[in-house]
């Protein structure tokens, strides 16, 4: 994660302003993959997905330092219900055929203003959050469309650490994160 000076000066009067971070997952927290797996003899289908341990750290350091987070996806996995336990999401929305009303809904249970709240995601269903986000975030392999309407693009590709990197963003720019650091120690 670079230091605060290769951030503009934009991005950084962004970041911090953020309280709540909600973000997108597959292709943001995963790589995109859907694994669906048949049990042998049939039965319901399961699905598994990979989750970076960098970016449940950083979720985990988040939750710490009093940032909200929110994951809002159009997919129903209790795999991502399971994991936002682990790591002390706040908000889980699955099942969003449109994400608008779940964006909304996080704002107002978290007392926050757009200007306040980030959202990073990978592809077009994520572009009318983006627009109305006060720090919009595209993963490095998000669609061109959410690149040009985001306000910082990630380093990390999804899956791979992209939601650590921002939150390393937003307590850098709070002048929060050396305070954060001795408290993400096991």
């Amino acid at each position: 994660m670079p230091d605060n000076t290769q951030f503009s000066e934009a991005v950084l009067d962004r970041a911090k302003k953020i309280k709540l971070f909600l973000m997108d997952v597959d292709g943001t927290l995963t790589n995109g993959g859907v694994c669906l797996i048949s049990p042998p003899g049939g039965g319901e289908i399961l699905e598994m997905k990979v989750f970076n341990a960098k970016d449940g750290a950083g979720l985990t350091l988040a939750h710490i330092m009093g940032l909200k987070t929110g994951f809002i996806t159009g997919r129903k996995s209790p795999a991502v219900q399971q994991r936002a336990h682990e790591v002390h999401v706040d908000y889980v929305y699955l099942g969003q055929a449109t994400k608008k009303a779940a964006f909304e809904e996080c704002m107002q249970k978290a007392g926050v203003t757009e200007e306040e709240t980030a959202y990073m995601g990978d592809d077009l269903p994520d572009l009318p959050l983006a627009v109305r986000a006060g720090l919009a975030v595209a993963v490095a392999d998000a669609a061109v469309e959410l690149k040009a309407a985001c306000h910082f693009i990630t380093t990390a590709r999804g899956g791979e650490g992209a939601a650590r990197e921002v939150i390393e963003l937003i307590l850098k720019s709070q002048g929060r994160w050396e305070e954060a650091v001795p408290k993400a120690l096991a």
